[in-house]
């Protein structure tokens, strides 16, 4: 590769090399990916997804809880909805509040203070808060948990593997390692 004079660098761009469906994406400085994760009530991953690390957390929980199946012990179908997701602040969406409804799954999470304050501003016709389980939110660090027994995987940690796919496969066995202790 040959450079033009008075451009700078040796090398091309970082944002050259994030290719698109690789999941990386710059965030805080640096490209970065962010897992998505679904677990059940005892902390064990059901479902993770891979975006670039700028990606919004909201517009996943959707695509996470659509591949999720769950086999019964029994005969009979998987279980593909859950009873309760128990989100943190970046879920708190009316558009997410509506799909748990329309799906007819309990959804704890604490409220943002922007829909807080137009509510307010709204006065009486800015209809009620959405109801919040403060003993159901406590739950939540099962998730963070689960996170750590993950990140305890250096490789998953420091992301070394250069292609998705072969993150996502080192992600997968770290899940089944996490099934089988």
């Amino acid at each position: 590769m040959l450079l033009a004079p008075g451009k700078g660098g040796c090398a091309p761009g970082v944002e050259t090399l994030a290719v698109d469906g690789e999941g990386l994406g710059r965030s805080r400085g640096g490209l970065s990916t962010k897992i998505h994760l679904a677990v059940d009530g005892r902390g064990l991953p059901l479902r993770m997804l891979l975006t670039g690390g700028h990606a919004g957390d909201n517009p996943q929980l959707v695509p996470l809880l659509d591949g999720m199946a769950v086999a019964r012990i029994g005969p009979g179908r998987p279980r593909c909805r859950p009873e309760l997701v128990v989100a943190d602040k970046a879920y708190s969406h009316p558009s997410t509040r509506q799909a748990m409804r329309d799906r007819r799954i309990r959804f704890v999470s604490p409220e943002r203070e922007d829909p807080i304050a137009r509510r307010v501003a709204r006065g009486s016709r800015g209809g009620r808060p959405p109801a919040s389980d403060a003993e159901t939110y406590k739950r939540r660090n099962v998730v963070e948990r689960c996170f750590n027994r993950l990140k305890q995987f250096r490789d998953l940690a420091t992301r070394y593997a250069k292609r998705a796919a072969y993150y996502q496969a080192e992600l997968t066995i770290a899940a089944i390692i996490l099934w089988l202790r």
